[in-house]
């Protein structure tokens, strides 16, 4: 009897752990998941980063790596590096309609995931085909003329009174005419050295209204006619005109840094992703000295800035499911998690682009002015994602860069600007 009670025991024992070992050898709940993140926005990597740390903390078989490349640096040309290298990251950043072009093999359909069933109406439409989402937004972002408050108010300018380009010359003609007394170096920073904030975004401004607002019309069309180029060119050379010299090699830092934010010029083409940068020089500054008007397009709408989704996330639909479970995961948890929400909303200081946050929670001062503009619908649509891939900053941006520096003209600018973009639609 003993002996039965024995082999009964025995038994029992090897039934448990032949079970345990079917069991995790079955399941993913034990196995480790390694996100590579490769991503865009330099302006929240620390924050970014701090989120991270809190998902691997409720996630304890996942682990996250960061690695932001942007700024000044090309991101489109370090994805494709990094892709062409072999080590092919799970989650990276696309643009639009362009973008999904470009790497639609490699992108997962993230319908499914609750992040874009929440996402507002129109964000996703650069990233849809049919009833596919290939892309979930980074947030709403908007960006125009950012002024010095105090400058303005010492120089007795109105902000307001802008309403037209020579409403605009006429107040930079003012301020320059007092810089001594008004204790700035210039009344622009001009940073013709970032294709992106001339080529991209400020064209954006005098392109967006020949497409309509629409960037699937921009992506679609075959070519571009420059209908707002006069006021494109007065823009560019107001700036040019009254700027820190030399334009050509002012770059994102010495603008926002150097000039702005330590109060040397009254006036940067720049939108809210600055917020951060300018708050770490001064908190006082952002909190009470930064406003933002609009560019004014004569013809079009004087009164509206540009507000859209900067960029998507993506998923590599090439890793394993177990990958790309974990990446969707990752990113519903960073929209839809109250610990996400909160990080989003007081750590990122984005402008949500899904529903279900509390918009009286947005702290930085600059995103509630654009929020304003946003509920009251004086918007401007980014088109600048349907431009034929690298048009805006190799093409436009590199000949705005020759045309501030005196070496093409505006019409050869236009003409070699509209062959790019022809030739480009039809490779």
């Amino acid at each position: 009897m003993k002996r039965k009670w024995i082999m009964l025991a025995l038994s029992l024992l090897l039934v448990i752990a032949l079970s345990a070992c079917s069991s995790s050898g079955s399941g993913t709940s034990n196995k480790k998941v390694t996100l590579d993140i490769f991503q865009f926005k330099v302006e929240f990597k620390k924050q970014f980063g701090e989120l991270a740390k809190l998902y691997e903390k409720d996630h304890p078989n996942v682990k996250v790596n960061i690695t932001t490349v942007g700024g000044g640096s090309d991101y489109g040309a370090a994805l494709k590096s990094k892709f062409a290298s072999g080590n092919e990251p799970t989650i990276y950043n696309i643009g639009g309609p362009s973008d999904v072009k470009d790497w639609k093999a490699k992108l997962s359909d993230l319908s499914g995931t609750k992040a874009a069933k929440l996402a507002l109406p129109g964000t996703l439409k650069g990233v849809q085909q049919g009833s596919k989402v290939y892309g979930l937004p980074f947030n709403e972002e908007g960006y125009g003329l950012l002024y010095n408050k105090q400058v303005f108010k010492k120089a007795g300018i109105d902000p307001n009174s802008i309403k037209s380009m020579d409403d605009l010359k006429k107040v930079s003609r003012e301020l320059d005419q007092n810089k001594s007394k008004l204790g700035i170096k210039a009344v622009y920073a001009f940073p013709a050295k970032e294709t992106w904030v001339t080529g991209l975004h400020a064209s954006n401004v005098f392109l967006s209204p020949e497409f309509d607002q629409d960037v699937t019309k921009a992506f679609e069309s075959k070519t571009v006619s420059f209908k707002y180029g006069k006021q494109f060119k007065q823009y560019l050379d107001i700036q040019q005109n009254y700027s820190i010299q030399p334009t050509a090699s002012l770059d994102y830092s010495a603008q926002v840094e150097q000039y702005f934010s330590n109060g040397k010029v009254a006036m940067i083409q720049q939108g809210v992703w600055v917020a951060s940068t300018i708050a770490g020089i001064s908190k006082d500054f952002e909190k009470n000295n930064v406003g933002i008007i609009p560019i004014p397009v004569d013809g079009f709408k004087t009164d509206s800035i540009p507000v859209g989704v900067p960029m998507y996330w993506a998923v590599n639909s090439n890793k394993s499911p177990a990958e790309i479970k974990a990446a969707k995961d990752f990113l519903n948890y960073m929209y839809t998690s109250d610990t996400g929400k909160k990080m989003v909303l007081e750590k990122f200081q984005f402008i949500p682009a899904y529903s279900g946050y509390d918009s009286s929670k947005i702290k930085d001062s600059l995103a509630r002015q654009i929020y304003e503009y946003a509920q009251n619908k004086k918007t401007i649509g980014w088109v600048f994602m349907g431009y034929p891939t690298g048009w805006g900053q190799n093409t436009l941006g590199a000949d705005i860069q020759k045309y501030t520096s005196g070496k093409m003209s505006w019409n050869a600018l236009v003409k070699d600007a509209q062959n790019g973009w022809k030739s480009a639609r039809n490779q």
